[in-house]
């Protein structure tokens, strides 16, 4: 368990309190709402996301690859009662079996994992036919300086928050076999401009 582990996931709600009053919110509730039937939340973090699953979902299970953040949201689901199962587990290698799931949700994780297309394999796997992926994610800018500037601070960034704030997610998701049926293009507040750009969408598997 490094210092940097222990360190972000102590910080974490608090460093993210401006941004969630600034709007994250509602991009929380307005995506994780359509989550229904068996839910597999990946990167669950401190369980920022519990209070948005409404009761189409028939079952939750959040997965957290990193201890210190995975007792935090063990707490959180003690706290809330929630019935919601947790694993410790990396989205790379989620110990699931094919089509387990109808939905699985993924809030500011893909921008993280060491491996987003092998994490994305995993999703499409555990995915049964037609069900959604549903992402709010950090993606790299369209524009072509504030592209070089995420370039130049990805390796800050990745250091000190674990994100890789240039990645072009959408365009991996499309090329793990999703379909992307709805999306929309944001920009984040009260965070620094060069990881502001992102996405807020729902993808499927072929039925």
């Amino acid at each position: 368990m490094g210092l940097m582990s222990r360190l972000f996931a102590l910080t974490y709600d608090r460093s993210m309190a401006r941004m969630e009053k600034a709007g994250f919110r509602e991009l929380r509730e307005r995506s994780i709402g359509q989550a229904k039937g068996e839910v597999l939340e990946i990167g669950g973090g401190t369980g920022s996301n519990l209070t948005y699953y409404g009761p189409a979902v028939s079952s939750l299970t959040i997965t957290e690859p990193e201890e210190p953040m995975l007792k935090r949201l063990e707490k959180k689901v003690r706290e809330q009662g929630s019935a919601a199962k947790v694993v410790r587990a990396p989205a790379e290698k989620l110990p699931f079996e094919e089509n387990s799931f109808d939905t699985v949700v993924s809030t500011l994780v893909l921008c993280g994992v060491d491996d987003q297309r092998q994490a994305l394999r995993e999703i499409h796997r555990v995915l049964r036919p037609g069900g959604r992926l549903l992402f709010i994610e950090h993606v790299r800018s369209d524009n072509p300086k504030l592209a070089k500037k995420q370039d130049r601070l990805n390796g800050l960034n990745k250091f000190l928050v674990g994100c890789e704030c240039n990645r072009a997610t959408l365009d991996a998701i499309t090329a793990e076999g999703f379909h992307v049926g709805s999306l929309e293009q944001t920009t984040l507040n009260k965070v620094p401009k060069f990881v502001a750009p992102a996405i807020v969408g729902a993808a499927a598997t072929p039925s």
